[in-house]
C-alpha cells in the first residue's frame, strides 16, 4: 500500500489505496449545526416580529376607536353649543345630554357645562361662559370618568429619616448664605 500525505490550507488529505480521506477541519456535521442554528434564530425573530406586529395592530385599532369616538363626541358638543346659541336660552338637556348652568358673578356670564360620552369611561367635558353677545370656551377636554384607586404595592424610598417634606425649615435650610457666595 502506498501512503501519500498532501497538505491543503485547512486540512490534511490522506490517500490510502486510491481513497481520499479528509482529516480535520469543518465537516458536514458542523455545517448542519450552523444551518440549524440559523434557522432557529430566524424562526425566533419571526415569532417576535409577529407578536410585536399583532400587539401594535391591537393598539392602533383601540386608538382608532378612541379618535373616532372623540370626533363624534366633538361633533355632538358643537351641535349642542350651536343649538344653545341659536335658541338664545339654556335648556336643561339636549338630545339626552344633561346641561348644567349657573350664573358666575366674577365672569359676569352664564356658565354652561355638559359631558358627552366618547368611549367606555372617556367623556368630552365642555364648559362655556355665555355673555350677552358672545361666549368663551373655558374648557373643552377629554377625561376619564373611572374612579382612581391608589396602588401602594410599589415600595418607594420614603426619603431621609427624620425629615418631613412639609417642613418649611427643610426647604429653606437647604442652602446657607455661604453656599450662595460666588468666589
Amino acid at each position: 500500500m502506498l501512503n501519500v500525505q498532501l497538505s491543503t490550507l485547512n486540512s490534511q488529505l490522506i490517500i490510502i489505496g486510491g481513497t481520499v480521506m479528509n482529516k480535520g477541519g469543518l465537516g458536514v456535521g458542523s455545517a448542519s449545526i450552523v444551518l440549524i442554528f440559523a434557522v432557529l434564530c430566524l424562526t425566533v425573530f419571526s415569532l417576535i416580529t409577529y407578536v410585536v406586529a399583532s400587539n401594535d395592530r391591537v393598539l392602533v385599532e383601540n386608538e382608532a376607536r378612541l379618535v373616532t369616538g372623540y370626533h363624534n363626541a366633538d361633533a355632538v358638543a358643537e351641535s349642542i353649543v350651536d343649538r344653545i346659541v341659536a335658541a338664545g336660552s339654556i335648556p336643561a338637556s339636549i338630545d339626552g345630554i344633561v346641561i348644567d348652568s349657573h350664573w358666575d358673578l366674577y365672569l359676569d356670564a352664564d356658565i354652561v357645562q355638559f359631558s358627552v360620552p366618547i368611549l367606555g369611561k372617556m367623556e368630552l367635558y365642555v364648559r362655556l361662559a355665555f355673555h350677552p353677545d358672545s361666549f368663551d370656551i373655558l374648557s373643552w377636554r377629554m377625561y376619564n370618568t373611572d374612579d382612581w384607586q391608589y396602588d401602594g404595592s410599589l415600595n418607594v424610598w420614603p426619603g431621609l429619616p427624620g425629615i418631613e417634606l412639609d417642613d418649611p425649615d427643610f426647604w429653606f435650610g437647604l442652602l446657607d448664605d455661604e453656599d450662595l457666595e460666588i468666589g
